[in-house]
């Protein structure tokens, strides 16, 4: 009987230590007292705060508080004089003025831990919060140095965007070895080109390939490059694409498993001649057609690529200096990465295509009236887009005494398809 009044007064006198906490935490709630929450989560930033109504919703500038929020950028002049230093968002919101804003762009949100060889070659690309599962796959698959810009919506999605890469960060070690991630926190979506220049921007080495995170790499590439010194040679010129040739089941179902995909190009050509894979995009021909894949199939050697169009596509490997970036008034499906290798065939840089290396796209499936949507108005912007750009190099090539050299071979050729270009260029010359 006396244990049992023992341990009642035990129970009671827990109950009032828990109920006069509860009452203690509830109470600074109230009364507005966030430092405590705050404090808590600033400990463990992979995971924001959240509320038994769901999560808290940071906006851009409270992201930009919690998150690298007073980086500069300094300048020091050769004469060893006095630093000047900028804050970097407003570095940064120059750099992507073109695009659709304001944005936060907060670069390095993750950084690799790998030191990587100048002149290895960075995968440059753009993920959704819905393919994260494939960029994990890539870091795996690559173990080379990739920039990834991530979209990150400022809307009630942000802090899951946010805690699933954490996750993934956590459960996948190659993730943390060699993938550079920057952050885009803005409301609009599908602005691929920016997101582009982002994840290009931020590149660490000579090279990088510019890639669409859904296909898989069923070569090294990157072996290839390094035992071919000519195309090794025209990279550190910065006159050369090299184009690794992309292809695509024509089942999509086919083209679910990643695991199955051929290994080599005699693979490949085995299951060519069965006819259930065919080159990238076959219904539209102008997208990869100019890397002339009846010719690869024979090939044992590198080639340039000689018929050109302005619709061409390919997944290319160059040189970061020097090199044009992708133009973000094209925001949405069409014409992005066209006009991206338009302005870089304009430069004066040539693509050359690997005879062994290949990529195949994983299945996956678009909202297809959105595309079309865009597609339409992405057309019209384009064929704006291609008249001012010939205009640009023109003048730039004219001006640098470059008309009458190598350089200008591919411009000349090319924008002689737009009406007037001559007539207009004779008067500038």
């Amino acid at each position: 009987m006396k244990e049992s009044l023992t341990f009642s007064k035990v129970l009671r006198l827990i109950l009032s230590f828990y109920l006069a906490g509860s009452l203690f935490y509830a109470t600074i709630h109230l009364l507005g007292f966030s430092w405590l929450q705050e404090s808590h989560s600033s400990s463990s930033p992979s995971i924001l705060p959240a509320t038994e109504h769901g999560p808290n919703l940071l906006s851009v500038n409270q992201l930009q508080k919690k998150y690298h929020s007073l980086q500069t950028v300094t300048w020091t002049n050769a004469e060893g004089g006095q630093n000047q230093s900028v804050p970097e968002d407003l570095v940064l919101s120059k750099v992507f003025s073109d695009a659709m804003g304001p944005s936060k762009v907060i670069p390095y949100y993750f950084k690799a831990t790998e030191d990587f060889d100048q002149e290895d070659v960075t995968i440059s690309t753009l993920v959704t919060h819905n393919r994260f599962p494939v960029l994990s796959r890539l870091a795996t698959r690559y173990k080379g140095p990739i920039s990834v810009a991530i979209h990150v919506n400022d809307d009630h999605t942000k802090d899951v965007i946010l805690r699933d890469l954490h996750a993934m960060y956590n459960d996948n070690p190659d993730m943390g070895k060699y993938v550079d991630i920057h952050l885009v926190v803005d409301k609009f979506d599908r602005q691929f080109n920016m997101w582009r220049n982002v994840a290009k921007f931020f590149v660490r080495t000579d090279y990088l390939m510019m890639l669409d995170v859904d296909f898989h790499l069923c070569t090294d590439f990157r072996e290839s490059l390094r035992k071919n010194q000519d195309l090794m040679e025209k990279l550190r010129n910065g006159r050369a694409a090299i184009v690794v040739p992309a292809f695509e089941y024509i089942l999509e179902e086919d083209g679910e498993d990643w695991r199955l995909f051929p290994k080599d190009k005699e693979a490949l050509m085995n299951i060519v001649l069965t006819e259930k894979i065919d080159m990238f995009h076959l219904g539209w021909t102008r997208g990869h057609g100019s890397t002339d894949y009846k010719k690869w199939y024979k090939s044992s050697t590198h080639y340039k690529v000689t018929d050109y169009n302005y619709s061409y596509e390919p997944y290319v490997i160059f040189k970061k200096e020097g090199s044009p970036w992708c133009d973000e008034r094209f925001v949405g499906y069409g014409a992005n990465k066209a006009a991206c290798l338009y302005e870089i065939y304009l430069a004066g840089i040539d693509y050359w295509v690997l005879p062994n290396d290949f990529l195949i796209h994983q299945t996956h499936h678009y909202p297809e009236d959105t595309r079309a949507k865009e597609r339409k108005y992405n057309k019209k912007l384009y064929d704006y887009f291609r008249e001012e750009v010939c205009l640009r190099y023109s003048r730039l090539m004219i001006s640098a005494g470059l008309w009458d050299t190598d350089v200008a071979d591919n411009l000349k050729k090319e924008c002689a398809k737009i009406k007037g270009f001559r007539e207009v260029v004779s008067r500038v010359h």
